[in-house]
């Protein structure tokens, strides 16, 4: 596993921690991370707090030069909300742990650009297929399906 991609890994295993939703993110500029995250919606009750806006949210202002430089990493394919907000940002790479349990708008993301990795590490795998067999109502309210 990737540094980059471990990183958010060790996010999600702080979700999972706090009996959250088990998805991390980091944002990496210039080959270092200055954002962390990881989805916080049940602890925080939240209704958008998914890792990459944690991570967002947690890596501060920036401005347009640095997220042009910018690669957002995360556990789990962005959904749309979290892709949007990629895409607004102009983020030119994402990276993603995997995308079997969970496909965001992938398609959409590369028409627009973006230059985006899918690893599907069996570890990120893993952990998704776990917490979606033992939480199946969490998981949808996460991905907006009625339970």
């Amino acid at each position: 596993m990737n540094p980059f991609l471990k990183a958010a890994f060790d996010e999600a295993q702080l979700g999972i921690q706090e009996n959250g939703i088990p998805i991390g993110s980091v944002l990496v500029i210039d080959e270092e991370i200055v954002g962390r995250g990881h989805n916080r919606r049940i602890q925080n009750g939240s209704s958008i707090l998914h890792a990459e806006m944690d991570c967002l949210e947690n890596a501060g202002r920036l401005t347009a030069s640095d997220y042009a430089r910018a690669m957002l990493v995360s556990t789990l394919s962005p959904c749309d909300m979290c892709s949007g907000a990629a895409l607004l940002y102009k983020i030119p790479k994402i990276i993603v742990g995997e995308n079997r349990t969970f496909q965001g708008p992938e398609a959409y993301v590369r028409s627009r650009g973006v230059d985006l990795q899918i690893i599907n590490d069996p570890e990120c795998i893993a952990m998704m297929k776990y917490f979606i067999e033992n939480s199946p109502s969490l998981w949808n309210e996460d991905i907006g399906l009625p339970s």
